[in-house]
This record gives C-alpha cells, sequence and structure tokens, in this order.
C-alpha cells in the first residue's frame, strides 16, 4: 500500500495476504501483481489469464441471455436457488465446517470468523432475500424519464443491465448469494472472487446457484468464480477491461483500497465501516440503552456496526449508556473528559488517534466527549469514512442541522445504524454499501446494478 498502516490494518493487511486478497509487500507498491503469483496448482499468469477472460467472455455470452429474460423468469431463477440452498443444505453447511475449521487452525479473528460461517439459520434467511427478491419490481425497463418533443421525437431512457459484474470479497459466503440473486434479477451475470478463507464454501454455493439457474432454463454462465485461479485470478479479473463492466470490491480499507488503487476496469468503491453515533443532550436514557447496545453488540464484526460514540458533555445518560456496554463485554476506547466522567465501576482503556479511525468490527468502542452539535459534526468530518452516522436526539433542530451537516451515505436519527443494509431497507439484499458518490451511494440493490439506455423514436425526423 501507498501509505503506511497502522498496527491494527497491519495485522488485518497479513490476513487479507493470506487468504489471497492482498498482494505481498514488494518492488512494486501496492500492485495486486507483487507477490507469489498463484499457487503450484494453477496455471502460469499468461495462462491464467486466458483463463479468466475466456470466464469474462462467456459471462458475456450469458449476460446477453439475461438482457433479454423477462420478470416470470428471472423470478424462476431466484425461488429455484432458494429452494436449491434449502434441499443441498447439509452439504453447504459441511462445506462451511472445513472452511471454518481452516480458519480457527490459522488463527483467524473472531470477527472474520463470523462472518465466515454459516448456519441453518442464515441459510434460511438467504433464501428468504431471494424470495423477497423475487417479489421486488424488475429494474429492467422502468422508464427514469421521457418525453415528446416539438418535433415530434419521442424519448425514454430506461434503465438496462450493466452486463459483466464482478466481485472482490473475503470471507464473505452470504455475499456470494446475495451478489447472484441481485445480478439475476437485474437482468447481469456475475464473476466472484471470494477468497481463500472461504473456498470450499463459496465451490459449494457457486454449484448449487449454476444448477438452480440451469434448471429453469437460465444459463448457468451467469454465475462464475475465478478462486480457482488464486490471486492472480484476481488480478487478471481487475485487469480485464472490455470484459469486464463493473468490479466491486467488498471487505476491509486494504483489500478495498488495493483494488480501486490497481483495477483496469471500472470499480464502485464500498466503504469501511468508521460509524459514528452522537449522543445529544436531549436523548432519552432508555432509548440510547436501548440503541447502542443493538448498534455495538448485536453483530459486531459488520460494517454497519457503530465504532466511536460522542457523547454531549450535558448529557446525563453516559453512565447508563456505558455500564449496560460493558456488560456486554464491550470495551470502551475513551477520551479524559469521559473517563472523568465514568462510575468508578464502569473500567475503560485510554484512546488514542488510532481509535478514532478504527473500524473494530468487534467488541470495542471509541467514546469522545464533544460540547456541542458543530464539535460532533467537526469530529464526524474529520474521521468518518461516509458510511452512516447516527443522532440520538429530542431536539428536532439538532436532529434536521445534523442530516443538512453530515456527508454520509446514510443519516439515521434516533435509530440504530444495523438499518444501513439492502435487506433492512427493503432492497431485497445488497452487493455492498457504496461510499463513493458516482452512480451508486449507500447500501447498493437492483436499481444499482443497472445504467441507462435513451430510446429516441421517431417518423422521419432529421436535424436541422
Amino acid at each position: 500500500m501507498t501509505e503506511a498502516l497502522t498496527p491494527r490494518s497491519a495485522v488485518l493487511a497479513e490476513k487479507l495476504f493470506a487468504e489471497g486478497l492482498l498482494p505481498a509487500d514488494g518492488p512494486a507498491e501496492g500492485s495486486l501483481e507483487s507477490g507469489p503469483a498463484v499457487s503450484p496448482d494453477v496455471p502460469g499468469a499468461n495462462d491464467v489469464e486466458a483463463a479468466v477472460h475466456a470466464i469474462a467472455d462467456r459471462s458475456r455470452q450469458a449476460a446477453r441471455r439475461m438482457a433479454r429474460a423477462n420478470r416470470a423468469w428471472k423470478d424462476r431463477g431466484l425461488r429455484a436457488i432458494a429452494a436449491a440452498l434449502l434441499e443441498r443444505k447439509s452439504g453447504i453447511l459441511a462445506a462451511n465446517a472445513k472452511d471454518v475449521a481452516a480458519g480457527k487452525a490459522n488463527g483467524t479473528s473472531a470477527a472474520m470468523l463470523d462472518r465466515l460461517t454459516l448456519t441453518d439459520a442464515r441459510i434460511q434467511g438467504l433464501a428468504a432475500a431471494l424470495e423477497n427478491l423475487a417479489n421486488l419490481p424488475d429494474p429492467v425497463g422502468n422508464v427514469v424519464r421521457g418525453q415528446t418533443l416539438p418535433n415530434g421525437l419521442r424519448l425514454r431512457q430506461v434503465n438496462v443491465p450493466m452486463g459483466v459484474v464482478a466481485a472482490i470479497y473475503e470471507a464473505r459466503p452470504n455475499v456470494t448469494v446475495d451478489i447472484a440473486g441481485l445480478g439475476l434479477k437485474s437482468g447481469n451475470a456475475v464473476v466472484l472472487r471470494g477468497g481463500t478463507a472461504a473456498a470450499a464454501t463459496n465451490a459449494a454455493l457457486v454449484t448449487v446457484l449454476r444448477d438452480a439457474l440451469d434448471s429453469v432454463g437460465l444459463p448457468a454462465d451467469a454465475v462464475q468464480s475465478v478462486d480457482q485461479y488464486g490471486r492472480e485470478g484476481a488480478n487478471a479479473l481487475m485487469r480485464a477491461r472490455g470484459r469486464v463492466d463493473v468490479l466491486i470490491p467488498r471487505g476491509g480499507r486494504e483489500l478495498i483500497q488495493s483494488v480501486v488503487t490497481n483495477a483496469k476496469v471500472p470499480v464502485i468503491e464500498t466503504g469501511e465501516g468508521n460509524v459514528h453515533i452522537f449522543l445529544d443532550a436531549s436523548a432519552d436514557q432508555e432509548m440510547a440503552v436501548e440503541i447502542l447496545l443493538n448498534a455495538k453488540t448485536q453483530r459486531p464484526s459488520v460494517c454497519n456496526t457503530v465504532e466511536t460514540l460522542l457523547v454531549h458533555s450535558a448529557s446525563t445518560v453516559l453512565p447508563a449508556v456505558a455500564a449496560a456496554l460493558r456488560a456486554k463485554g464491550v470495551t470502551l476506547h475513551t477520551d479524559e473528559r469521559i473517563r472523568a466522567a465514568l462510575p468508578a465501576s464502569v473500567d475503560s482503556v485510554p484512546a488514542t488517534d488510532e481509535d478514532w479511525a478504527t473500524e473494530y468490527m468487534d467488541l470495542d468502542l471509541a467514546v469522545a466527549m464533544v460540547d456541542s452539535l458543530d464539535d460532533a459534526v467537526k469530529h464526524i468530518r474529520t474521521w468518518s469514512t461516509g458510511h452512516t452516522e447516527a443522532i440520538l436526539t429530542n431536539d428536532l433542530g439538532n436532529a434536521e442541522r445534523f442530516i443538512a451537516e453530515v456527508d454520509s451515505a446514510a443519516v439515521i436519527v434516533n435509530a440504530s445504524t444495523r438499518f444501513t443494509d439492502g435487506g433492512e431497507l427493503g432492497l431485497g439484499a445488497e452487493v455492498g454499501i457504496s461510499t463513493q458518490k458516482l452512480h451508486a451511494r449507500g447500501p447498493m440493490g437492483l436499481t444499482e446494478l443497472t445504467t441507462t439506455k435513451w430510446i429516441v423514436q421517431g417518423e422521419g425526423q432529421i436535424r436541422a
């Protein structure tokens, strides 16, 4: 990487490299071509590039067929996948158990193991999400705008599929199903690189997905993987300009920035989630405790979990909030003013600048005291990754100012940050949460996997 890694990010980078998702340090700093190219049983780099190109070309052919599929056909595919996941659940869980066992043996963090693990309930959740997608309107063909010009030309701007959508992600087998489902409903073909940590699970899932598509007459090549080609397969995917229409990285900062920096294909940057909650002086204690427990402890390994709590100096609810968080095992990284305001029964550790910048993805929370809404917004502007920020308040004016002045993909008032999620926001699922501003921002669902086409219909008009 071109920038120095903090101790926490250095540890994460080392683990990502072990999974084959990040390059080794080498002469081409930050290049995904540095380090060992492929494992001994994988073809050489030139052969890998040719193989990945062939996969992308098959995806292009599949995408052309998918673009012609009507909603009923695509929905049959989604329901077939949902049914197949449940029918073949035991095989998927067995494959996942191998990945989880290997992760534990390799010292994988608890947060990453949580993302890696599939359970009966999580597979049922994936199947339910596919059913929800089938019930959503088809974005393809949606008229964005249209008009008839004075010369009689009839104009329509309509949503059309992207084409070939690639994704690179880490230890998240649920993403395999989410992206495949969203790609199917939006008329795209997907090419996946899910990383070594989830190799067995992803292989099992891709087989189920392809078989289900084939069973309803949709092209199996609408879902393909380059996992078999290791790190060099990911590199080749990023270089496949003209064959891949868009690439979406999903994971930690090092993975995302490596893809953004090195890819030759268009990239939608998804976000590291350094998420903030501002506890205003007027916030209700019961609501604050309930929301913060949910935002921090429900599933700490995901990107919409709160990582920094900002407390107004006039607030009286800090002791109750801090005690509740500690009771749930949360380590509080506090500034001097917070430590002074905490009761002796609530312990904490001193915070540093590294804590304000850290996406813990664990039971850790940075806590700072601020004297005003302006100070809270200033802190967020300094340290935020642009993912999600929330305010807990009973002051309507402060809520409206917070909404207007905080520039993140999602801004929440009096609710948990865990709602920044495609499924929770009614999108059915998500391919990721974009923190950039071009094309897509926030949770990316069906519409975000489409682009637009202008259709102009005339009756012999010529331009004067």
